[in-house]
């Protein structure tokens, strides 16, 4: 296992050094998919909202393009399965969605603020993580598997090979390949066309910078995983996905990963548990946004100012941690890497993210209001 252990590394630290870019412009540009839903709440702007469906629309069209050159088989992740389990992606995206606005931040902006020196990020990383863990093999997992997960719609059942829009749309007759660049061009059309024709998202750099490098970051994860890291096992023979926890080919996501990183440091004697792609993804982040921090003097320390803003961080984090694993993935993890997919279940996750955390910001607002 000789070669699949050098793979696997340099796939790990591959992802190190791409979250370690991550870290730095989501520091710089401020990229927030929390702070995206906040703006457009509270404020009507959809600036931020735009920079994300950038990282979107660019993601979609590298990670088409990989597949188109037969560098990458999305066919082979998590988010294109058949098996189209509804009620967790929206279950679990609205909980998620909930948690981050609780928590001040989804697991990525979690990660940047810790860089930065914010020690509430430091509680909600440390419940997102155990509750992570408890939801994928604890006590939460019990209701994950035994209530959400039997409401499912085997898409197999019906003809279809995956859940990802060319795999539905293929009783058109056309030729796969094809319609896969149909699709993938009409839907990435009309998020730039969306994007760029606002004038003052197209005067800000930062924003601008912020969706072209964070979309361009989850295509080299895909690269990383789905092609470097895909190779024959030598003990098997079979072709395996080196370096990733879940087996398959992987991009970035900021929820599992955490989980796995807890258990790697409460069991680091255990040989059998290694660094993988995601958790150094996370560490990466973290680092890239202390130096980013550091070097431009933004680095404080920041707690708590009361009692109630640490229960609301920490309930956030529980939260996060139980929505993010039984959805599959974050609002990085699906609403980016899932979504370059072009999964339905990436897509539905999106939305449930979105509303849970609109929803949320209104109750909060509400709940202001009636203060004396």
């Amino acid at each position: 296992m000789e070669g699949g252990a050098h793979t696997a590394s340099l796939v790990a630290w591959s992802g190190f050094a791409l979250a370690l870019i991550f870290g730095v412009v989501g520091s710089k540009t401020n990229f927030c998919t929390m702070g995206a839903v906040s703006d457009i709440v509270n404020m009507g702007d959809w600036s931020r909202m735009r920079m994300w469906l950038l990282a979107i629309a660019v993601a979609i069209a590298g990670a088409y393009l990989l597949q188109a050159a037969g560098l990458v088989d999305l066919s082979r992740s998590i988010y294109t399965s058949p098996n189209f389990a509804w009620l967790s992606f929206i279950t679990g995206g609205f909980i998620f969605g909930v948690g981050m606005t609780l928590g001040s931040g989804c697991g990525s902006k979690t990660l940047i603020r810790i860089g930065g020196g914010n020690l509430k990020s430091v509680v909600v990383y440390v419940f997102l993580a155990i509750s992570a863990s408890m939801t994928l093999r604890g006590l939460f997992g019990q209701f994950r598997v035994s209530v959400l997960q039997p409401a499912a719609v085997n898409l197999e059942a019906y003809g279809f090979k995956g859940q990802d829009l060319p795999s539905l749309l293929a009783g058109t007759g056309m030729e796969m390949n094809l319609l896969r660049l149909v699709v993938a061009t009409f839907v990435v059309s009309a998020l730039l066309g969306f994007v760029f024709r606002d004038r003052e998202f197209r005067s800000n750099p930062n924003y601008v910078t912020g969706g072209l490098v964070v979309g361009l970051l989850i295509v080299a994860g895909w690269y990383v995983t789905g092609h470097l890291g895909y190779k024959e096992n030598t003990e098997t023979l079979e072709m395996t996905f080196f370096g990733t926890n879940s087996r398959a080919a992987e991009s970035f996501s900021f929820v599992a990963p955490l989980a796995y990183t807890l258990e790697l440091l409460m069991l680091w004697t255990d040989k059998s548990l290694t660094a993988t792609f995601g958790i150094m993804t996370a560490a990466g982040v973290i680092a890239g946004s202390f130096l980013y921090a550091k070097a431009s003097g933004g680095f404080r320390w920041e707690s708590f100012a009361n009692v109630e803003d640490l229960a609301n961080h920490i309930i956030g984090g529980i939260l996060m941690g139980f929505g993010g694993v039984t959805a599959l993935g974050c609002t990085i993890g699906q609403g980016l890497s899932g979504f370059s997919t072009l999964a339905l279940g990436s897509i539905l996750t999106f939305a449930a993210i979105i509303a849970g955390s609109a929803a949320t910001m209104k109750y909060q607002y509400w709940k202001i209001m009636r203060e004396p």
